[in-house]
């Protein structure tokens, strides 16, 4: 495997929204969180699918009750949804919220499993909180990616 390939694979692995089946690709996907505001604005007035949910709740190990508590919607709206249906601007803000979330987590951790162990692990710098219990409120969500971005940093979080 060349060391384009290796980064491409790496790449789709940062991105949560989409669907990695190990297969190698030349193809670049920036991690969500190196996106600029515009293209989340973008992405977000688009709207996420049904489909780009489906693959976010398969690589983060996150159920549909949690799902809907994060993303302030019923269990019933999630499950109605249907393949390239999208939703609507407010749930998929919240949608990308998670994803970038997990996106600089993939990449600040270099593991996948690991970082979802961590997402539902009490955390002492989150007052004892799980990182997934506070990613139910946008200021929670913004705790997490500072707490990730310590860990980034070398700081002792």
């Amino acid at each position: 495997m060349t060391k384009v390939e290796e980064a491409a694979i790496s790449y789709r692995r940062s991105n949560p929204l989409q669907k990695t089946d190990g297969r190698r690709s030349t193809a670049k996907v920036v991690p969500i969180y190196q996106w600029s505001s515009y293209q989340k604005i973008e992405t977000i007035k688009e709207g996420i699918s049904k489909e780009e949910l489906e693959n976010l709740k398969e690589q983060t190990d996150v159920d549909y009750n949690m799902l809907a508590k994060i993303l302030s919607v019923t269990k019933a709206t999630l499950h109605n949804r249907k393949g390239k249906e999208r939703f609507d601007a407010a749930v998929s803000e919240r949608i990308l919220l998670l994803a970038d979330i997990y996106s600089y987590g993939y990449t600040v951790f270099k593991d996948q499993e690991r970082f979802n162990r961590w997402m539902k692990t009490p955390n002492r710098a989150l007052g004892g909180e799980s990182p997934l219990n506070l990613a139910e409120t946008i200021y929670g969500m913004e705790e997490i990616k500072n707490l990730i971005g310590r860990i980034d940093y070398g700081v002792y979080s």
